[in-house]
Parts: structure tokens; sequence; C-alpha cells
């Protein structure tokens, strides 16, 4: 199935909830309780985030969150979920956009959204896509970054048609853990981003990835 069909497919919310929403009111309640998990990540940080805080910035009763959520870790699994779903879709659709001629220049704007993201989505900066969680069993070798390093590389070989072979996925999921990392540290202290961590960033990637898919400029 090529990556273009693949936009609307959610790919990370990992947490089991209790009641799957079926209609567009038990939807839009979900997003509520997400949304107010959210909000208080954002404010306190995902470590003291309890259901109960979750309910009262939803105006919601308890009873309401564990009608979907068995208990506050599974609340944290749907939140990355949604950021890795929100983030990824972002990215997917502007990969295939057709004003990035290079893959240079689709990897940049996906670095811009992401970067948008840690400014714009609340409780991003503290949970991002999950990996913080370190929720996986033990012999799982797939984290969060992972699979947005997989989903990435498949659109850009696709759109771009780069060699793909496990070296150059390797590579890329190398460049994606490095950015991860120098977008948190621009941001751990900068509401708005570091821009020298920020630069930084681009210029790792740039280098590591030209290695593999040939140098090009912006």
């Amino acid at each position: 199935m090529p990556l273009t069909d693949l936009t609307e497919v959610p790919v990370g919310r990992p947490a089991q909830l209790r009641n799957e929403p079926v209609q567009a009111r038990s939807a839009a309640r979900l997003e509520t309780l997400l949304d107010a998990a959210a909000s208080v990540v954002d404010d306190l940080g995902y470590e003291r985030l309890t259901t109960a805080m979750v309910a009262e910035h939803a105006g919601a009763s308890i009873g309401t969150v564990y009608r979907y959520f068995p208990d506050r870790i599974a609340v944290l699994q749907a939140l990355a979920g949604r950021n890795l779903d929100r983030v990824l879709g972002r990215i997917r659709a502007d990969f295939f956009d057709e004003r990035h001629q290079t893959w240079l220049e689709a990897l940049s704007a996906s670095f811009d959204i992401f970067v948008e993201a840690f400014r714009v989505e609340p409780g991003f900066r503290s949970l991002r896509v999950g990996d913080v969680l370190d929720l996986r069993p033990p012999l799982d070798p797939e984290t969060f970054n992972s699979r947005v390093a997989d989903e990435m590389m498949r659109a850009l070989v696709e759109r771009f048609d780069l060699e793909d072979t496990d070296e150059s996925r390797f590579a890329f999921e190398t460049a994606i853990e490095i950015s991860d990392a120098l977008v948190a540290r621009a941001f751990a202290r900068d509401p708005e981003g570091d821009p020298r961590f920020l630069e930084q960033a681009r210029t790792i990637v740039r280098s590591v990835l030209s290695e593999h898919f040939g140098a090009t400029t912006l």
C-alpha cells in the first residue's frame, strides 16, 4: 500500500481503551479527556498526572475517565499515541507536497513540523511521542522513535526513490534519535527553542544522511 494511502491510519495509540468510541459524542469526549491530560502534562509534567486531575480539567466525573482508561498510564499512552499520529500525519502530508524537490527540502520541512509541535502542542515537550514512558517489554527493540523513523523513511523512499538498505535505515533512525535529543535540549529551558541546538540538529542530520542519500543543498 502506498504511503499516500496511509495518511489517515493511526499508528501511535498503544493504550488499551476500556471502551473504543463508536459515536461522535464518545469520540469528542475522549478527545476532551486527552486535551485535559495534555494541559496537566504541560503544567506539571507527565510524572504528576493523575486520573483525578484529568477528570477535573475536563469537567468530567472520575467515572467518565475510567470508562475509557484503566489507569493513568493508559491515559499517558493514549496521549503519546495521539501526539505521534498528529505529528506523523502532518509530516506524511508534507513529504508529498510538490514544493519539495529534494529529500533534504522535505526532511527540513518535517523538522520544522516537529519543532512547531514543541511550541504549540500542549504537553508535547514533556511527553512527545512516548519514549520517555519506557513501558515496552524489556526485549522489545522497537521504540516510538523507531516507528517515527520507519514511517518517515518509507515516505522519503517512495517520494524521492532513495536507496533503501539496512545501512540507510540505521542511519536514518540514528538521525531521528539525534534530532529528538537535540530538539528536546533546545526546549529544556527556552519555550521557543534555543536556536543553537536547533541548528546543530539540522547540521548533524544533514551530514549523517547525505552520506547515504547524496549531498544536496536547500
